[in-house]
């Protein structure tokens, strides 16, 4: 994901937390960049396990 979506992300955050909300059209646009962020991370993360490999010393 891109600087300028996770940018935007959080420019939304701090928006929803201000006196003036968000529109229905941002609230849209940011379930949507979150999901995207979502799904970013948990592909990283497992393209982090698939590359873990487990060595047994044996007792």
């Amino acid at each position: 994901m891109d600087k300028k979506k996770i940018d935007r992300i959080n420019e939304l955050a701090k928006k929803a937390r201000s006196s003036d909300g968000l529109t229905p059209e941002e609230m849209t646009e940011r379930a949507k960049l979150r999901e995207e962020y979502l799904n970013a991370i948990r592909q990283n993360f497992k393209q982090t396990l698939d590359n873990i490999e487990i060595i047994d010393k044996g007792e």
